[in-house]
C-alpha cells in the first residue's frame, strides 16, 4: 500500500468513530474532513500523517524513547512472545468484566507504545470471545506511535497528552494501562458507567535479572510497587488485583532487543550493558501485578 493510501485508508476507518473526539484546544466536537483531516466545529484542525495516525497534543513534548527502542520492543513482543501470558491474561478478564451480552468494546491503550499490546488484546478478544473491538492507542511519544501506525491497520493512533485526552467523557469500556504512567483523574472522565481499568505494574523479580547484570547497587536491584498500588485503590473500585510470574529463555538477538527496549541500560555503565549483551541466552522473569478496577 502506497503512503498516501495509508492515510486515507486511516481517513475512512476513524470517520465511523468521530464522535469519540473532542477537539484538544478548544473542547468541541469533531468530524473527518476530506479523508485528510481531523477539525472541530471551531475548525481546529488536525491533519492525518502519511502514516497514518494523528497528532492531537497541544504541546509537543521530546522523550528518550527512540524508534530503535520501539521497534525492539514489538520484535520481543511479536517473536518472543515476552508478554504473550499478560495479553492472554487481561483478554479473559476484559471477557469476564465486560459479560457475554456486550459484543461491542471500545479500548483505550494509554501510553501504548508501538501498539503490539492493544493490537494483540484486540485479536484476542475478537478470535476467542467474538467481540467487536473498538481499539484506540495514545502515547506522547510520536516515535511510538508512528512505529504503532505503521504495523496496525484497523486501530486508531494518536500522539496525545495524557493530562488533555482527545476524547468525550464516558468514551470507553476499558482504559489499559500497562507499565506506563496514569492519569486517575483522565480514566475516571473517559470511562463509561461500567467501566474498567486494567494497571500493569512491575513486581519485585520483574527482569531480576536484567538488574542484577546492569547494577552492582542493591537498591537498584530492587523494586516495589506498594505505592502505586495504594493510588490505584484509592481511585477506583476495587475489582481484582492478580500478581502474573513466569520466565521467558531468550538467546542473544532477543537478548539484545531487550536491553535496547528498557530504560534500565540508560543508568547502567557500557561495561555492564555490553557484558550482559555478551551472553548466548538469559532465563529472564517476568513479574507483574494485575491491577483491576471499576469507575469511581
Amino acid at each position: 500500500m502506497n503512503k498516501i493510501n495509508k492515510r486515507v485508508k486511516s481517513a475512512i476507518y476513524v470517520r465511523h468513530f468521530e464522535s469519540i473526539f473532542k477537539c484538544p484546544t478548544c473542547g468541541s466536537s469533531m468530524k473527518v474532513s476530506e479523508s485528510k483531516s481531523l477539525t472541530c466545529s471551531r475548525n481546529h484542525t488536525f491533519d492525518f500523517t502519511k502514516q497514518g495516525y494523528l497528532n492531537l497534543a497541544t504541546n509537543q513534548m521530546k522523550t528518550k524513547y527512540s524508534r530503535e527502542l520501539f521497534e525492539a520492543r514489538r520484535k520481543l513482543m511479536t517473536e518472543a512472545d515476552f508478554f504473550d501470558p499478560l495479553i492472554q491474561f487481561i483478554s479473559t478478564v476484559i471477557n469476564e468484566h465486560s459479560g457475554n451480552k456486550k459484543d461491542e468494546i471500545a479500548v483505550l491503550d494509554t501510553g501504548c507504545g508501538e501498539g503490539s499490546h492493544l493490537s494483540t488484546i484486540c485479536d484476542r478478544l475478537s478470535s476467542d470471545f467474538k467481540k467487536e473491538v473498538m481499539g484506540v492507542g495514545i502515547d506522547i511519544s510520536k516515535e511510538g506511535i508512528l512505529t504503532a501506525a505503521k504495523n496496525y491497520s484497523d486501530k486508531i493512533w494518536s500522539v496525545a497528552d495524557l493530562t488533555n485526552t482527545p476524547f468525550q467523557n464516558g468514551t470507553f469500556d476499558v482504559i489499559l494501562n500497562i507499565l506506563s504512567p496514569s492519569n486517575y483523574e483522565e480514566f475516571n472522565r473517559l470511562l463509561n458507567t461500567n467501566g474498567l481499568v486494567v494497571k500493569v505494574v512491575p513486581q519485585s523479580d520483574y527482569l531480576k535479572e536484567l538488574r542484577e547484570g546492569l547494577f552492582d547497587d542493591p537498591e537498584k536491584q530492587r523494586y516495589t510497587n506498594a505505592e502505586t498500588v495504594k493510588r490505584f485503590n484509592e481511585n477506583f473500585h476495587f475489582v481484582d488485583h492478580s500478581r502474573l510470574r513466569y520466565t521467558v529463555n531468550l538467546d542473544n538477538p532477543f537478548i539484545q532487543a531487550l536491553v535496547q527496549m528498557t530504560p534500565l541500560s540508560w543508568a547502567a555503565t557500557n561495561e555492564q550493558v555490553n557484558s550482559f549483551l555478551e551472553k548466548d541466552s538469559a532465563e529472564i522473569t517476568v513479574d507483574l501485578d494485575i491491577l483491576i478496577g471499576k469507575k469511581t
